[in-house]
């Protein structure tokens, strides 16, 4: 007669299955939140690049169609070279005028990038009276606009009559450590429809 092995496994049968059992939940936990680490990461990575593609996209059209007056009436243009005013169309938004506006753009205390508009008129009107506020980008440390002119390269502030040929905005942001924006160079008379 041969020796039966009874039914069922051996204590360390079970040890060793739930040692390895333990070995793959543990492996699979760390996987698993390397990669919802890594999901947040491209996340916050994506929103942050859609939000700065957003503001570029805005800030080129504002300067591409901006007017640049006429012979009988120079174009209404305040370049310095931290803010700049003038007459443009704004982006194509829900609820926004589609008719020219009165727009300036700056960095205000609160670290933002931020666009004032009014509906333009050809009347006089008070500086201040009924501007409308929208903030384009947080954590903006500075703005930078210089100015091409063909005889001067780049300016800082342009006193001509009318607008630069050639654009140039420069972003610094608070962050520490943040990569820093690309230039966005725009040529108002060469990128209207």
């Amino acid at each position: 007669m041969t020796a039966r092995r009874p039914n069922g496994f051996t204590l360390i049968e079970i040890l060793a299955a739930l040692a390895v059992l333990g070995l793959l939940i543990a492996g699979l936990g760390q996987g698993i939140g390397a990669g919802l680490r890594a999901w947040n990461t491209a996340t916050k990575m994506t929103d942050a690049g859609d939000s700065l593609d957003t503001v570029d996209r805005t800030l080129r059209r504002l300067v591409a169609h901006m007017d640049p007056g006429g012979a009988t009436e120079p174009a209404k243009f305040s370049a310095k070279s931290r803010t700049l005013a003038l007459i443009t169309t704004l982006p194509d938004m829900p609820g926004m005028p589609t008719n020219r506006v009165e727009a300036s753009l700056g960095v205000d205390v609160h670290q933002r990038l931020v666009l004032r508009w009014r509906p333009y008129l050809r009347t006089p009107r008070p500086p201040d009276a009924g501007y409308h506020e929208i903030e384009l980008l947080g954590g903006v440390a500075g703005m930078q606009l210089d100015y091409w002119g063909s005889e001067t390269g780049w300016v800082s502030d342009w006193r001509a009559d009318d607008i630069p040929p050639l654009l140039r905005i420069r972003l610094t942001f608070t962050r520490p450590g943040q990569r820093p924006w690309p230039d966005i160079v725009v040529a108002p008379e060469f990128d209207r429809p």
